[in-house]
């Protein structure tokens, strides 16, 4: 099959699931186009089978404003045109899955152009809810010819907020388990913590929805009773607050601000537990991550976290905002060591049982092929 893969170049849950989803299909034999108006961030290495199409913005002083949609149709009017694309896959309903409409609409007659729409979360959550945009989302739902979501919680919002009159089909985020696996770096982690100390750990973009500032208030409870140090991932708008609250609370020399990374998974593998004090959260992929590396995870009882995550398995979950629940759960993993062993063997198995992109790929390839067939 020839997939034209449509999605956000940036660091986020969608870009990462669509790179990941055109490797793997790539794998498999089938060609990939990726369009997008950047090379996504982890389409970082030549794979046979794998195309980039940058979308280009037309300079012209009566727009004041980029018309990236537009132009977004007019590039995938031209590879569906030119490398007949069989299937068009759009992550993140806006603007892709109403760019996809308008191209299929534009191309039909002399292409059949299938499209298919994934939702990742706030474009049904959040964005989509805008008055300006909801009866676009709307229609551009009713109008693809497949719809995917990455948990139930997220599906059942779509339906209770858009009703599109069609199934959503439940298709979790994955990973390649062989990636993300157990695997001390010992000299890694001695330098991080020189003295023994546990390890705590968050990944994110740092924007309000994501409470970093909740991880550190949960440090500074578990720092009462195990020496510990906090491990945080990633940059964004909170990032000042943080810092500030960490000097505030006297233990700034046990936050650790690493900055944006790529290899998470070295990080994740030095690390004792994972955090995710979340108030939305769709899936949690950076969960999914910690878990395949055998690390349990504490995190908000929100969306669809708990799909990720079963509670007291191979992590615990807490109502949002509660920072001493959650802390409590990370002493009890933290001061009991078989404890912590039975969690990491649970996190390591439900990762590769459930999520490994063997597991889950499939999935979207019976979908292809039905539409297709």
């Amino acid at each position: 099959m020839k997939i034209g893969m449509v999605c956000y170049p940036t660091y986020g849950g969608s870009g990462i699931v669509a790179t990941k989803l055109g490797h793997e299909l790539a794998k498999s034999g089938h060609e990939v186009h990726f369009i997008s108006y950047a090379t996504p961030t982890h389409l970082d290495r030549f794979q046979e089978g794998i195309y980039y199409h940058a979308v280009e913005f037309p300079h012209y002083p009566l727009f004041e404003f980029n018309l990236y949609s537009l132009a977004l149709t007019g590039k995938i009017i031209d590879v569906a045109k030119y490398e007949k694309i069989d299937i068009l896959h759009v992550h993140y309903a806006i603007p892709h899955a109403i760019s996809g409409f308008l191209a299929k609409e534009i191309v039909r007659g002399f292409s059949d152009l299938n499209v298919v729409t994934t939702l990742h979360g706030t474009d049904i959550t959040l964005v989509g809810l805008e008055p300006t945009f909801l009866p676009i989302v709307k229609y551009s739902l009713e109008q693809s010819d497949a719809v995917t979501a990455v948990s139930s919680y997220l599906a059942e919002k779509t339906n209770q907020n858009f009703n599109p009159g069609k199934t959503i089909h439940v298709i979790p985020n994955f990973l390649d388990t062989n990636y993300y696996k157990p695997g001390i770096h010992y000299s890694f982690k001695k330098q991080l913590a020189p003295n023994g100390e546990k390890l705590l750990i968050h990944i994110s973009n740092f924007r309000p929805v994501k409470r970093v500032s909740d991880t550190i208030k949960i440090l500074c409870e578990v720092l009462k009773k195990v020496p510990a140090k906090l491990l945080l991932i990633g940059d964004g708008p909170d990032r000042n607050e943080c810092e500030k609250l960490a000097r505030e609370l006297g233990i700034a020399d046990k936050v650790k601000f690493l900055g944006m990374q790529t290899s998470f998974n070295e990080l994740l593998s030095i690390s004792d537990v994972f955090l995710l004090p979340s108030q939305s959260e769709s899936f949690g992929l950076s969960a999914l991550e910690a878990m395949s590396c055998g690390i349990p995870v504490v995190a908000s009882n929100i969306g669809g976290i708990p799909e990720v995550i079963s509670h007291g398995d191979c992590g615990f979950v807490a109502e949002l905002g509660d920072t001493k629940r959650m802390a409590k759960y990370v002493v009890e993993l933290l001061e009991n060591q078989k404890k912590w062993k039975v969690f990491s063997d649970n996190a390591r198995k439900r990762s590769v049982e459930f999520f490994d992109s063997s597991v889950i790929v499939p999935k979207y390839m019976e979908i292809y092929e039905n539409l297709i067939s």
